[in-house]
């Protein structure tokens, strides 16, 4: 079915206010509010990705950078639906296992080359590329493009993968299934272009900005590590007419407090939420205090091939004493909801099952958790210790001092150690760990977006869960008209195996300057663009 183009932004021309092209009046050109002199957007970044790279970046930060530095073929309107990018229109067949994207052509990188159906070729071949080693290659199976397991086993070339440029401007992707929600997934970085000719004269420090040819809205200006990211416009990109924004800044802020400090001083116009802070700052600053539905899932993670944590009632027992209501009402307070499954009930058509765990009252858990781990020989007077890693921030702290606290009460006792993010990621990733922290936000609006990191061989099971039936019930629900059986079967078998314990779903909680209009609060993949912000006079 053919999809039509959603309406591009339109620029009011008016004599009266002296607008021709650009906003020279300062004034919006479809809103008419005064505009600020200087578009600068000034926010907050957690920590240093570990890499903007579209095809290796695997960090919510990081990949909001290759948003603006990078366009793939659909993007998003503030609402989550998809907009045309790179792609002016785009159909699949009937069957919906093969797809044609019709590229723009005066889309330009910002050297000043066309953007043509080869730059997609190269970088899709590039993310499953073994050697390139895309920490989000699984994602690329994910989208069921036809050979894409068979090159990431290594048993095919990646010229074998199912996308070819038919000319220029026409791209096709043949899958090995029907997938109707392929489009939607063109909107994740993994799939952006990349431009073959940088990367392969300047290799892994292409990113550099000196070096860098993008193809967004923006291009990278400056980098001073754990420090600053800065973008600027890119005077090549196809609607830079349309653009409002010059620069942003990004400020490498690793203390929560301290970047809400910086923003009560006006120095970022945006940042998150101090843990614990929602609800008074609600009532002090009502219309820049945000509490926004996300499609994200915090939870810890269970390394199922540590010696202790093998045990089954040991996971569980750990899964039982988490009181998640104290979490979400004590220590967060900002709308957060107690997770028993992994998929959160924003995700699109998805029905949340229930858990045998999740229906019992905290009381009964922790009996039940007393008594696991009593089958194994442990007590208050004779603990289970074990270690819980996480990322350095205050609020990850908080959390699990509580839980701490949790565990100890039912006899378990725990070290908490706690790394910087690039560090933890590493840690994580080679399964240097017992117990780690961890969070998940939908790369798409589907459940599977989640469920697939519980496959035996998905990239991102750091908790190294291997269940048969599983992997057949995942593989198997991306051909089905109604895949929500299988997922409710998933979560059923992730409740009583126990490789992660999942504790609350998300609300993205953040501080919004009353002048920084554009912002998509009703996007839950909380995915935004600076090219659609702008800054009023204030």
């Amino acid at each position: 079915m053919k999809i039509i183009p959603s309406t591009l932004l339109v620029l009011v021309v008016s004599s009266l206010l002296g607008i021709t092209t650009g906003f020279a009046s300062n004034a919006h050109p479809v809103t008419g509010e005064k505009l600020a002199n200087e578009q600068v957007f000034y926010y907050r970044i957690g920590a240093e990705s570990p890499s903007i790279d579209p095809q290796l970046v695997e960090d919510v930060e990081g990949s909001a950078i290759s948003r603006d530095l990078f366009e793939g073929l659909l993007t998003q309107n503030a609402d989550g639906t998809l907009a045309p990018g790179v792609a002016q229109r785009w159909e699949g067949n009937d069957s919906k296992d093969s797809y044609t994207f019709h590229l723009r052509k005066n889309a330009r990188w910002s050297n000043g080359d066309p953007v043509t159906a080869h730059d997609f070729v190269y970088a899709w071949r590039r993310a499953v590329d073994p050697v390139v080693s895309s920490p989000y290659a699984s994602f690329m199976e994910l989208t069921s493009i036809k050979n894409v397991a068979d090159i990431l086993k290594g048993n095919k070339p990646t010229s074998s993968l199912g996308v070819k440029a038919v000319d220029d401007y026409t791209l096709q992707v043949s899958l090995s299934g029907s997938l109707s929600y392929f489009p939607s997934m063109m909107v994740h970085t993994t799939t952006f272009p990349t431009h073959q000719k940088t990367i392969e004269k300047h290799g892994t420090s292409w990113t550099k900005p000196e070096n860098m040819v993008s193809n967004g809205a923006y291009k990278l200006t400056e980098h001073i590590l754990n420090e600053r990211m800065v973008r600027e416009r890119n005077t090549m990109y196809w609607n830079n007419d349309k653009t409002i924004i010059d620069k942003t800044v990004g400020l490498i802020i690793t203390d929560e407090n301290q970047a809400y400090n910086r923003y009560q001083a006006s120095e970022l116009y945006k940042t998150e939420v101090p843990t614990g802070q929602f609800k008074r700052l609600k009532k002090q600053l009502p219309i820049e205090t945000h509490s926004n539905p996300r499609l994200c899932s915090y939870y810890y993670l269970f390394n199922m091939e540590d010696e202790t944590l093998k045990h089954l009632n040991l996971r569980k027992a750990l899964t039982l004493a988490i009181n998640r209501s104290i979490v979400t009402d004590k220590i967060l307070g900002a709308g957060q909801i107690p997770a028993y499954s992994f998929t959160p009930g924003s995700t699109a058509n998805f029905i949340v099952p229930d858990t045998a765990y999740g229906k019992m009252s905290q009381k009964d858990r922790n009996k039940l958790a007393i008594s696991l781990l009593a089958e194994e020989g442990y007590s208050r007077s004779n603990p289970l210790k074990v270690t819980l890693l996480y990322n350095t921030s205050e609020g990850h702290k908080k959390i699990a001092i509580a839980i701490r606290q949790m565990w100890k009460s039912v006899g378990i006792q725990a070290t908490l150690e706690n790394q910087e993010w690039k560090t933890f990621l590493s840690t994580r990733d080679a399964g240097n760990f017992q117990i780690a922290r961890s969070g998940w936000c939908g790369d798409y609006n589907e459940a599977s977006t989640f469920l697939d990191l519980m496959r035996s061989d998905s990239d991102q099971n750091d908790s190294n869960y291997n269940n048969p039936v599983v992997d057949e019930l995942i593989v198997s629900a991306r051909t089905l008209d109604d895949p929500n059986p299988n997922y409710k079967k998933v979560e059923e078998l992730i409740a009583k195996d126990f490789p992660i314990s999942p504790i609350y779903h998300y609300t993205g909680v953040l501080m919004l300057k009353p002048y920084v209009k554009g912002w998509p609060h009703q996007n839950v993949e909380a995915n935004w663009y600076s090219k659609d912000l702008y800054i009023t006079a204030h």
